[in-house]
């Protein structure tokens, strides 16, 4: 009778993990679907909006100060959304409810760009898009932590990043199929996918149901019970800032500081790369422009495999292994200035920069101090992220201005070393907190 109760347990615990992984897998592709829909109209926005600038606006850098709005607006808002959500109470949970009215309205101010026919029109119909999804961004994408247990994050989040990356071919082929005979109608492409991503999540997801936010629960019931009398109490975005800057831990504000220099890196290495090819290499604008795209490719067949290393040897060292390959692929690059050997050094830096940007806002997630704050921390990942791809070609720019362009990937490789020491630091603090953990 006994071994008869130890193999019903034992059923009984393999059938509990089938539906974890199987749970783990449903949350994972609604994310994805969710991050593939936004990312849909933001690579066709980088595509065509410059286009419909020019029609309004004859300063380039006017039209580049335009495009990079949304790059700044995101640095604000992602992190007061991102702990707003974190702060929400419903029935649907603390993320749904703003994706299922934000993610339509995003879908109609998407439709609504190439029918703007003044200036000023343009630019706010551009700038409430831009304001929207920023608002909604980090609460779609920290649906992934509320569900997903911190050992599986980082495969997780390949998934997300392979979606998010397959994008570029999706804004391809519709400027390719219906840019020139249907401008108009091309922008209601990504408009659907983003509606139909948005009757999904809020037909599956109930985020009410998550692990992180049944633990925040808990945690608000505990606050009340030794604190005040509301059980919802908020935990203010200032609050959370202050804890990550004062905290005598310093692992959380270091890695941020690492998102934000590898950040530069990798952004100056695919804003730079045209004029870099024309300049160096001796290509035409259109040849210069597909130097990047193999290198894409790259990056989405090392993502997966940067996770599962990631699981097995650890994070940071993933991440410290994969911005040495950058930087290696950098070097190269800078050594051998011919334009085969530069799609090679490219190919071999964004397979290294899978290494990093898989894990890196998962190991975040993971050193946040509560479930409540989960949202804040995809916002502040995104400040260092978007921090540096605002402030990374414009100092790789600078160094150009005064080396010339024959350097400009050995700026980028020294922009790679500090973010490896960053990173390096950052694994040193956790294994002098494992051991000091461990002498209690």
């Amino acid at each position: 009778m006994a071994a008869v109760t130890f193999e019903e347990d034992a059923m009984a615990s393999s059938t509990r993990a089938e539906s974890r992984s199987a749970g783990t897998g449903r949350i994972t592709f609604y994310v994805a679907l969710a991050v593939f829909a936004q990312e849909s109209t933001w690579n066709f926005y980088d595509n065509r909006v410059p286009e419909l600038l020019r029609d309004h606006v004859a300063s380039v850098a006017v039209i580049g100060l335009l495009m990079g709005m949304d790059n700044l607006l995101g640095i604000f808002i992602q992190p007061y959304m991102g702990n707003r959500s974190d702060n929400t109470r419903t029935a649907w949970g603390r993320r749904i409810p703003y994706l299922a009215v934000m993610m339509p309205l995003g879908a109609a101010l998407f439709l609504l760009i190439p029918h703007a026919t003044s200036t000023a029109w343009l630019i706010l119909v551009i700038f409430l898009y831009a304001l929207v999804m920023n608002s909604f961004k980090p609460v779609s994408e920290s649906l992934m932590p509320d569900f997903i247990e911190p050992a599986r994050r980082s495969r997780a989040n390949a998934v997300v990043k392979i979606a998010s990356a397959l994008t570029t071919i999706v804004a391809a082929l519709v400027s390719l199929l219906l840019v020139d005979d249907h401008p108009k109608l091309a922008f209601a492409v990504p408009s659907g996918l983003m509606l139909v991503a948005a009757a999904v999540l809020v037909w599956r997801v109930r985020d009410s149901r998550s692990p992180a936010y049944r633990a925040a629960l808990a945690e608000d019931e505990a606050s009340a019970a030794t604190g005040p009398r509301d059980t919802r109490a908020k935990i203010r975005l200032r609050t959370v800032v202050g804890d990550l800057v004062f905290d005598p831990d310093r692992r959380r504000l270091l890695l941020i500081v690492a998102v934000f220099v590898f950040g530069g890196a990798w952004f100056a290495s695919r804003s730079l790369m045209t004029p870099y090819g024309v300049e160096v290499l001796g290509l035409s604008d259109g040849e210069a422009g597909g130097l990047t795209l193999p290198s894409g490719i790259a990056f989405i067949l090392a993502a997966f495999p940067a996770a599962l290393l990631a699981e097995r040897f650890g994070r940071l060292r993933v991440m410290a292994a994969g911005v040495t390959v950058f930087g290696t692929g950098a070097l190269l690059g800078a050594v051998v200035q011919t334009p085969a050997v530069t799609v090679v050094a490219l190919c071999l830096a964004a397979a290294g920069a899978a290494g990093f940007v898989i894990n890196a806002v998962v190991v975040l997630w993971n050193l946040a101090p509560s479930s409540r704050v989960l949202g804040a921390y995809t916002g502040l990942y995104t400040v260092g992220w978007a921090g540096g791809g605002f402030a990374g070609p414009a100092l790789v720019g600078l160094a150009v201005d005064v080396t010339g362009w024959r350097l400009m990937l050995l700026h980028i490789a020294v922009l790679a070393v500090v973010a490896v020491l960053l990173v390096v630091r950052v694994d040193r603090l956790r294994r002098a907190a494992v051991a000091g953990e461990g002498d209690r």
